[in-house]
């Protein structure tokens, strides 16, 4: 689910890939007016950022700002580089960050409503039932996402805490600037009382602007967390510990260990969706990098690790192919039957989960569940 997640640096020989599942999406959308008013965009610098979140701005000058300070002229390069990186490394492996084009957005949204991928609608209900009574634990404060995507779990939170009109800020953080406008669109219509401030780059980046949203809390949902290895997770731990100032609040999603049959069965849903959602990596290596992978050979391949408590996502190759990778000049040859992950899903148990953020100086304030435990939320503040 990029959640959103290459701010990390990338893994190398020996080290664990991660994934993005149930972080991010990326659907185009064209923003339509908002109360007679043209939804439009701009960027800032930090400093602007800092003035726009002052008390004495009016909402109406930031309602539809999207803050993008990437260099966007330089990402077709770096995916040829990362490819190049990937494949090339022992064992072989795709960053996951690039499954979530055009395409790829859509079919994971299609993956989420499949009958036996059980996150998205599971998290859903918990945050259905208990978005009242986190709104009452943290007060008022700024709703900060991170790999925010369409936000549709979101709205049971600004639900809650636009309650009566009370006015809300609302700041996803995205890769995407098409998915933010597609999110501001829908929740400003929805809620007349939430300010949208995205930030279209990633986590990294956005982390030295958090403490000028204070009091906030912190979204980080669909156990996009899973898609971490440890030492990504150490690194994204602290990054976010130092980024937030002290009592802020932050709200994790984790997908619980499970019996083994069930994790399989919602990475390998009988549809076919995940298969062409992997598939789709490669269609777009095509396109971009001037690759011609034939894609009838790759194979989607998924499987519970019980031993390390993670689902390993691979793209099987089942023939040898030659893959051109036009910006840098540059043939790889992969041989027939090399497995290239593509993502990892790794499943927690809540009481190690809790000791290990203590680490990183975060209390659980409460944890909420569904009835079977299959997931857990994690009310967490910044000590």
């Amino acid at each position: 689910m990029l959640s959103r997640h290459e701010m990390l640096p990338l893994s190398r020989a020996g080290v664990d890939t991660m994934g993005c599942r149930d972080s991010l999406t990326n659907c185009p959308s064209l923003c339509r007016p908002h109360q007679g008013v043209p939804v439009t965009s701009r960027r800032l610098s930090h400093a602007e950022i800092v003035a726009s979140v002052a008390p004495d701005t009016p909402d109406a000058d930031v309602e539809s700002v999207i803050v993008d300070p990437r260099h966007a002229s330089d990402d077709v390069r770096e995916f040829a580089k990362s490819v190049a990186l990937g494949l090339t490394d022992t064992p072989p492996w795709l960053h996951c960050r690039f499954l979530y084009d055009d395409r790829g957005s859509k079919l994971f949204e299609e993956i989420t409503r499949q009958p036996e991928y059980y996150l998205t609608r599971t998290e859903a209900a918990i945050l259905e039932q208990n978005a009242e009574r986190i709104c009452r634990v943290t007060g008022p404060v700024t709703l900060i996402e991170l790999g925010s995507g369409n936000s549709v779990k979101t709205d049971y939170l600004l639900k809650a805490y636009s309650a009566g009109g009370s006015s809300v800020r609302y700041v996803p953080v995205d890769v995407s600037e098409t998915i933010l406008h597609q999110a501001k669109e829908a929740i400003v219509e929805r809620h007349e009382s939430v300010t949208v401030t995205g930030i279209a780059d990633t986590y990294e980046r956005a982390f030295p602007l958090f403490k000028e949203f204070s009091p906030a809390m912190v979204l980080f949902l669909g156990s996009s967390i899973g898609n971490f290895d440890q030492r990504e997770s150490h690194t994204f731990w602290q990054g976010l510990s130092d980024a937030l100032s002290s009592r802020d609040y932050l709200l994790l999603g984790v997908d619980l260990v499970k019996e083994e049959a069930t994790l399989n069965a919602a990475y390998n849903d009988a549809a076919g969706v995940t298969e062409a959602f992997t598939r789709n990596l490669f269609a777009r290596i095509n396109r971009e990098l001037g690759a011609s992978i034939e894609l009838g050979q790759i194979e989607h391949v998924a499987r519970y690790h019980a031993e390390r408590q993670r689902v390993e996502i691979y793209a099987r190759f089942r023939t040898e192919q030659e893959v051109y990778l036009a910006p840098l000049e540059r043939t790889i040859v992969v041989p027939a039957g090399t497995m290239v992950m593509t993502e990892i899903c790794r499943k927690y148990h809540l009481k190690k989960m809790a000791a290990y953020l203590r680490c990183f100086d975060f209390s659980v304030e409460h944890v909420f569940t569904d009835e079977r435990e299959w997931f857990g939320l994690l009310l967490l503040q910044r000590r």
